[in-house]
Protein backbone atom coordinates (compact mmCIF):
# COMPACT_ATOMS: atom_id res chain seq x y z
CA UNK A 1 0.00 0.00 0.00
CA UNK A 2 1.56 3.58 -1.04
CA UNK A 3 0.87 6.25 1.77
CA UNK A 4 0.23 9.66 1.28
CA UNK A 5 3.00 11.85 2.68
CA UNK A 6 2.74 14.63 4.66
CA UNK A 7 5.25 17.03 4.95
CA UNK A 8 5.68 19.28 8.27
CA UNK A 9 7.46 22.27 8.25
CA UNK A 10 8.03 24.24 11.81
CA UNK A 11 8.26 20.52 13.00
CA UNK A 12 10.21 21.36 16.75
CA UNK A 13 7.46 24.05 17.57
CA UNK A 14 4.66 23.33 19.47
CA UNK A 15 1.98 22.48 17.27
CA UNK A 16 4.76 20.80 15.05
CA UNK A 17 5.99 18.94 17.95
CA UNK A 18 1.79 17.88 18.70
CA UNK A 19 1.36 16.65 14.82
CA UNK A 20 4.40 14.10 15.51
CA UNK A 21 2.71 12.97 18.68
CA UNK A 22 -0.78 12.12 16.93
CA UNK A 23 0.68 10.18 13.87
CA UNK A 24 0.44 7.48 15.59
CA UNK A 25 -3.19 7.85 15.59
CA UNK A 26 -3.01 8.42 11.90
CA UNK A 27 -1.40 5.78 10.74
CA UNK A 28 -2.44 5.94 6.90
CA UNK A 29 0.08 8.21 6.16
CA UNK A 30 3.95 8.59 5.76
CA UNK A 31 5.60 11.61 7.96
CA UNK A 32 8.35 14.12 7.47
CA UNK A 33 8.65 15.98 9.66
CA UNK A 34 11.19 19.43 9.13
CA UNK A 35 12.58 22.06 10.86
CA UNK A 36 15.29 24.81 9.48
CA UNK A 37 18.14 21.70 10.10
CA UNK A 38 16.24 20.14 7.70
CA UNK A 39 14.84 22.91 5.39
CA UNK A 40 15.34 26.51 5.19
CA UNK A 41 11.85 27.71 4.38
CA UNK A 42 13.70 31.28 3.70
CA UNK A 43 15.37 29.92 0.44
CA UNK A 44 12.40 29.44 -1.99
CA UNK A 45 14.81 26.74 -4.07
CA UNK A 46 15.59 24.79 -1.05
CA UNK A 47 12.24 24.56 -0.91
CA UNK A 48 11.42 23.76 -4.42
CA UNK A 49 13.95 21.09 -4.51
CA UNK A 50 12.57 19.73 -1.03
CA UNK A 51 9.26 19.23 -2.47
CA UNK A 52 10.08 18.16 -5.55
CA UNK A 53 12.06 14.98 -4.21
CA UNK A 54 10.23 14.28 -1.55
CA UNK A 55 6.69 14.97 -3.04
CA UNK A 56 4.75 14.91 -0.29
CA UNK A 57 0.63 14.75 -1.12
CA UNK A 58 -0.03 17.40 2.11
CA UNK A 59 1.90 20.46 3.64
CA UNK A 60 1.02 21.63 6.83
CA UNK A 61 3.42 24.53 7.60
CA UNK A 62 3.71 25.37 11.08
CA UNK A 63 6.65 27.29 10.95
CA UNK A 64 5.90 31.33 12.00
CA UNK A 65 7.76 34.01 13.33
CA UNK A 66 5.45 34.43 16.83
CA UNK A 67 7.66 36.56 18.75
CA UNK A 68 4.42 39.07 18.55
CA UNK A 69 6.61 41.64 20.51
CA UNK A 70 10.05 41.37 19.06
CA UNK A 71 8.26 41.50 15.80
CA UNK A 72 7.91 45.40 16.10
CA UNK A 73 11.08 46.01 15.45
CA UNK A 74 12.06 43.00 13.71
CA UNK A 75 9.41 43.22 11.17
CA UNK A 76 11.88 42.20 7.87
CA UNK A 77 12.30 38.69 9.28
CA UNK A 78 8.75 38.91 10.44
CA UNK A 79 7.67 39.28 7.15
CA UNK A 80 9.79 36.84 5.73
CA UNK A 81 8.54 33.98 7.85
CA UNK A 82 4.48 34.77 8.33
CA UNK A 83 4.16 36.78 4.74
CA UNK A 84 6.85 35.55 1.71
CA UNK A 85 7.49 31.85 2.89
CA UNK A 86 3.63 30.82 2.91
CA UNK A 87 3.54 32.51 -0.49
CA UNK A 88 6.61 30.25 -1.68
CA UNK A 89 5.41 27.16 -0.09
CA UNK A 90 1.96 27.98 -1.94
CA UNK A 91 2.86 28.18 -5.34
CA UNK A 92 5.75 25.10 -4.85
CA UNK A 93 3.06 23.04 -3.45
CA UNK A 94 0.48 23.86 -6.50
CA UNK A 95 3.58 22.97 -9.20
CA UNK A 96 3.62 19.59 -7.29
CA UNK A 97 0.04 19.28 -6.60
CA UNK A 98 0.28 19.67 -2.57
CA UNK A 99 -3.06 20.11 -0.82
CA UNK A 100 -1.83 22.98 1.83
CA UNK A 101 -2.98 23.68 5.83
CA UNK A 102 -1.39 26.67 6.89
CA UNK A 103 -1.73 27.86 10.50
CA UNK A 104 -3.02 31.44 11.15
CA UNK A 105 -4.18 33.63 13.91
CA UNK A 106 -6.65 36.08 15.93
CA UNK A 107 -4.00 38.82 15.54
CA UNK A 108 -5.81 39.41 11.84
CA UNK A 109 -8.60 40.89 13.88
CA UNK A 110 -8.51 44.24 15.82
CA UNK A 111 -10.32 42.71 18.39
CA UNK A 112 -12.98 45.94 18.88
CA UNK A 113 -15.53 43.18 18.15
CA UNK A 114 -18.09 41.69 20.91
CA UNK A 115 -19.48 38.50 19.42
CA UNK A 116 -17.05 35.63 18.07
CA UNK A 117 -15.59 36.49 14.72
CA UNK A 118 -16.26 34.53 11.41
CA UNK A 119 -14.35 34.04 8.44
CA UNK A 120 -15.68 36.25 6.57
CA UNK A 121 -15.49 39.11 9.45
CA UNK A 122 -13.18 42.08 8.38
CA UNK A 123 -9.92 41.81 9.28
CA UNK A 124 -7.76 44.81 10.60
CA UNK A 125 -4.88 44.04 12.82
CA UNK A 126 -2.85 46.82 14.73
CA UNK A 127 0.56 44.76 15.46
CA UNK A 128 3.70 43.87 12.50
CA UNK A 129 2.67 40.38 13.94
CA UNK A 130 -0.48 40.37 12.72
CA UNK A 131 -0.07 42.31 9.64
CA UNK A 132 2.02 39.83 8.44
CA UNK A 133 0.16 36.82 9.10
CA UNK A 134 -2.75 38.57 7.48
CA UNK A 135 -0.78 39.03 4.54
CA UNK A 136 0.47 35.28 4.29
CA UNK A 137 -3.13 34.06 4.27
CA UNK A 138 -3.90 36.21 1.32
CA UNK A 139 -0.14 35.66 -0.45
CA UNK A 140 -0.93 31.98 -0.24
CA UNK A 141 -4.37 31.41 -1.13
CA UNK A 142 -3.32 34.13 -4.50
CA UNK A 143 -0.59 31.48 -5.34
CA UNK A 144 -2.54 28.68 -3.93
CA UNK A 145 -6.75 28.74 -4.04
CA UNK A 146 -6.77 25.26 -3.37
CA UNK A 147 -5.31 25.89 0.36
CA UNK A 148 -6.89 25.68 3.92
CA UNK A 149 -5.75 28.13 5.89
CA UNK A 150 -6.83 27.75 10.15
CA UNK A 151 -6.78 30.85 12.21
CA UNK A 152 -6.31 29.56 15.91
CA UNK A 153 -5.19 32.02 18.97
CA UNK A 154 -4.16 31.49 22.81
CA UNK A 155 -1.89 28.42 21.66
CA UNK A 156 0.01 26.40 24.27
CA UNK A 157 1.18 22.64 25.02
CA UNK A 158 3.71 20.75 27.26
CA UNK A 159 6.49 21.87 24.89
CA UNK A 160 8.08 25.11 24.09
CA UNK A 161 7.48 27.90 26.16
CA UNK A 162 4.01 29.56 26.75
CA UNK A 163 1.03 31.04 29.42
CA UNK A 164 0.54 27.85 30.58
CA UNK A 165 3.89 26.87 31.92
CA UNK A 166 4.85 30.71 32.74
CA UNK A 167 2.02 30.52 34.91
CA UNK A 168 2.56 27.39 36.59
CA UNK A 169 6.59 28.85 37.24
CA UNK A 170 6.05 31.96 38.57
CA UNK A 171 3.11 30.44 40.55
CA UNK A 172 5.05 28.48 42.35
CA UNK A 173 8.04 31.03 42.69
CA UNK A 174 6.07 33.74 43.76
CA UNK A 175 3.37 35.23 46.05
CA UNK A 176 0.93 36.84 43.73
CA UNK A 177 0.73 37.99 40.51
CA UNK A 178 -0.74 40.24 38.10
CA UNK A 179 -2.39 38.89 35.06
CA UNK A 180 -4.93 41.36 32.16
CA UNK A 181 -8.41 40.93 32.59
CA UNK A 182 -9.74 43.29 29.87
CA UNK A 183 -8.45 40.78 27.02
CA UNK A 184 -11.29 37.72 26.25
CA UNK A 185 -10.44 34.76 24.09
CA UNK A 186 -10.03 31.45 24.23
CA UNK A 187 -7.45 29.23 25.23
CA UNK A 188 -6.31 26.53 22.12
CA UNK A 189 -4.70 23.42 23.28
CA UNK A 190 -2.12 22.65 20.01
CA UNK A 191 -2.50 19.11 21.03
CA UNK A 192 -6.35 19.27 19.71
CA UNK A 193 -5.50 21.77 16.93
CA UNK A 194 -3.03 18.75 15.61
CA UNK A 195 -5.79 16.68 15.86
CA UNK A 196 -8.16 18.56 14.27
CA UNK A 197 -5.36 19.09 10.77
CA UNK A 198 -4.82 15.26 10.76
CA UNK A 199 -8.97 14.76 10.83
CA UNK A 200 -9.21 17.12 8.25
CA UNK A 201 -6.26 15.71 5.94
CA UNK A 202 -7.50 11.65 6.89
CA UNK A 203 -11.11 12.21 5.61
CA UNK A 204 -10.16 13.99 2.98
CA UNK A 205 -8.21 11.18 1.90
CA UNK A 206 -10.15 8.56 2.68
CA UNK A 207 -12.92 10.41 0.73
CA UNK A 208 -15.44 10.57 3.41
CA UNK A 209 -15.21 14.56 2.89
CA UNK A 210 -14.33 16.96 0.31
CA UNK A 211 -11.24 18.94 0.56
CA UNK A 212 -12.42 22.32 0.89
CA UNK A 213 -10.27 25.05 1.19
CA UNK A 214 -10.36 28.42 2.56
CA UNK A 215 -10.50 29.93 5.63
CA UNK A 216 -11.18 28.40 8.94
CA UNK A 217 -11.23 28.78 12.81
CA UNK A 218 -10.48 26.56 15.15
CA UNK A 219 -9.71 27.31 18.97
CA UNK A 220 -11.39 24.98 22.10
CA UNK A 221 -15.24 25.85 22.81
CA UNK A 222 -15.43 28.56 25.19
CA UNK A 223 -14.79 31.93 26.41
CA UNK A 224 -12.36 33.74 29.08
CA UNK A 225 -9.89 36.68 29.85
CA UNK A 226 -6.43 35.83 30.47
CA UNK A 227 -7.28 36.40 34.13
CA UNK A 228 -9.62 33.44 34.26
CA UNK A 229 -6.94 31.24 32.13
CA UNK A 230 -4.81 32.06 34.56
CA UNK A 231 -6.71 31.16 37.69
CA UNK A 232 -7.95 27.79 35.71
CA UNK A 233 -3.60 26.68 35.27
CA UNK A 234 -2.88 27.54 39.09
CA UNK A 235 -6.77 25.76 40.40
CA UNK A 236 -5.70 22.48 38.33
CA UNK A 237 -2.01 23.02 38.99
CA UNK A 238 -2.89 22.92 42.46
CA UNK A 239 -0.95 26.37 43.28
CA UNK A 240 -2.27 29.16 45.71
CA UNK A 241 -0.78 31.71 44.59
CA UNK A 242 -2.97 35.20 44.87
CA UNK A 243 -3.93 36.31 41.05
CA UNK A 244 -4.97 39.84 41.13
CA UNK A 245 -6.85 41.56 37.87
CA UNK A 246 -5.10 44.16 35.77
CA UNK A 247 -6.24 46.30 32.83
CA UNK A 248 -4.40 46.02 29.67
CA UNK A 249 -3.03 49.71 30.60
CA UNK A 250 -1.19 48.93 33.23
CA UNK A 251 0.54 46.53 31.40
CA UNK A 252 2.28 47.99 28.15
CA UNK A 253 3.27 45.82 25.72
CA UNK A 254 5.28 46.85 22.27
CA UNK A 255 2.68 44.89 20.23
CA UNK A 256 -1.18 46.08 20.48
CA UNK A 257 -3.22 42.77 21.09
CA UNK A 258 -6.88 42.17 20.22
CA UNK A 259 -9.26 42.77 23.32
CA UNK A 260 -11.55 40.32 22.16
CA UNK A 261 -10.39 37.54 19.59
CA UNK A 262 -12.95 34.88 20.39
CA UNK A 263 -13.49 32.91 17.06
CA UNK A 264 -16.42 31.11 15.79
CA UNK A 265 -15.87 27.52 14.75
CA UNK A 266 -19.25 26.66 12.54
CA UNK A 267 -17.43 26.72 9.60
CA UNK A 268 -14.72 24.27 10.30
CA UNK A 269 -17.14 21.96 12.80
CA UNK A 270 -20.08 21.60 9.65
CA UNK A 271 -17.39 21.61 6.99
CA UNK A 272 -15.39 19.15 8.58
CA UNK A 273 -17.64 17.40 10.92
CA UNK A 274 -15.57 17.60 13.79
CA UNK A 275 -16.68 18.57 17.64
CA UNK A 276 -13.91 20.45 19.98
CA UNK A 277 -13.55 19.80 23.26
CA UNK A 278 -14.12 22.89 25.89
CA UNK A 279 -10.91 24.87 26.94
CA UNK A 280 -11.10 23.79 30.88
CA UNK A 281 -11.43 20.06 29.55
CA UNK A 282 -8.02 20.10 27.70
CA UNK A 283 -6.43 22.30 30.41
CA UNK A 284 -6.80 20.21 32.72
CA UNK A 285 -5.36 17.02 30.70
CA UNK A 286 -2.50 19.23 29.48
CA UNK A 287 -1.51 20.14 33.49
CA UNK A 288 -2.19 16.55 34.38
CA UNK A 289 0.53 15.73 31.89
CA UNK A 290 3.16 18.18 32.48
CA UNK A 291 3.17 16.98 36.17
CA UNK A 292 3.79 13.54 34.89
CA UNK A 293 6.65 14.68 33.07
Amino acid sequence: MILNKILITGANGQLGNEVRRQAANFPDFEYVFTDIQELDLSNPEAVDAFIRQTRPKYVINCAAYTAVDVAESDDELARLLNTKVPAWIGKIGRTYDCRIVHISTDYVFDGTGCVPYTEDDMTSPESVYGKTKLNGEIALLKENPTAVVIRTAWLYSIFGNNFVKTMLRLGRERDSLKVVYDQVGTPTCAADLARAILHIISRSAAGQTAWTPGIFHYTNEGVCSWYDFAKAIHEFGGISCRISPVATSEYPTPAKRPSYSVLSKEKIKTVYGMEIPYWRDSLQKCIEELSIK
